[in-house]
């Protein structure tokens, strides 16, 4: 089916076919803003074709707007402008899907047309949780961290020493004597071999389209370690090792630790036979019998 059109003296057949556009099929906002999915039907001869929604998201696919109404949480916060554009207000993250606008023009000869909107929700980040070691000794490596999980899409993080920005590249620092790594995707800062000009207050930017945020300072020391003072307690400790052995040999020598043995012989009182009793006089020594054996 076709309708007769003129045009500078030339007559044509156009087709009757229902047709969508958009001025925008990848609109981009903030998190709790609002924003428009454009639809426009470009053609039809449908008075009033049918309308409808739909949301894709993690490959499940569900109704925003079917049967004239506003579907699920879109009830209270989206509406269709200029009969099939759609307006959604206060955009979470959970937003950020692909929107289909289907048209059915029965009257058309293509009586269904639909058009896919790509839609970004972007998310500031939220403070990253920031690791830095309190003290290093000279010479030695240390890590320090810094992340976030919220922000979209994806945070990438810089390193700041005493609010001066650390270069990704440590060639290119004010600090020439400093060697490390600095990892912007993974916020992670490695120092290979520390020394003291790296003493200072470190805090650590999370940024993204939507924003940045920063986590508080954090002090880390770089320490000389003192030699001398290792030596000496090593020393301390072995002469007190020394001392002690000296004093348990000393002890072993002067029988300390030797077994008691008994001076004296021990004695064993004899058993006396049933009915014999014995008695000592004061003219006599030693024992003798008393009385006789009873038969």
């Amino acid at each position: 089916m076709c309708v007769l059109i003129k045009s500078q003296g030339q007559a044509g057949c156009r087709l009757l076919a229902v047709e969508l556009t958009s001025s925008n099929t990848k609109p981009v906002v903030q998190e709790f803003q609002s924003v428009e999915l454009s639809c426009i039907i470009k053609s039809t001869v449908t008075p009033d074709p049918r309308i409808e929604w739909k949301k894709i998201r993690d490959g499940e696919t569900s109704y925003v707007f079917f049967d004239n109404k506003m579907q699920g949480d879109f009830v209270t916060r989206a509406e269709i402008l200029s009969r099939t554009s759609l307006v959604i207000k206060n955009t979470t993250r959970m937003d950020t899907a692909t929107y289909r606008c289907e048209v059915a023009a029965p009257s058309d000869t293509k009586t269904i047309d639909e058009i896919n909107i790509q839609l970004t929700v972007q998310v500031k980040p939220m403070t990253p949780r920031c690791s830095v070691p309190k003290a290093v000794p000279v010479g030695k490596s240390a890590s320090l961290h810094c992340h976030e999980n919220e922000g979209f899409p994806k945070s990438t993080y810089s390193w700041y020493r005493n609010s001066e920005p650390l270069s990704p590249d440590s060639k290119s620092s004010k600090s020439h004597n400093s060697s490390y790594t600095l990892n912007p995707a993974t916020g992670t800062l490695v120092f290979h071999a520390v020394h003291k000009g790296d003493t200072g207050r470190y805090s650590c930017i999370a940024t993204n389209d939507a924003g940045f945020a920063k986590c508080e300072e954090q002090e880390m020391e770089v320490y000389d370690l003192n030699i001398g003072g290792i030596i000496g307690g090593v020393l301390v400790v072995l002469a007190v090792l020394v001392l002690i052995t000296l004093g348990i040999c000393c002890a072993y020598r002067r029988g300390y630790f030797a077994n008691g043995k008994e001076s004296g012989e021990s004695y064993k009182t004899p058993a006396k036979p049933d009915g014999v009793n014995y008695i000592r006089t004061d003219d006599e020594g030693d024992f003798r019998h008393k009385s006789s054996f009873v038969i």
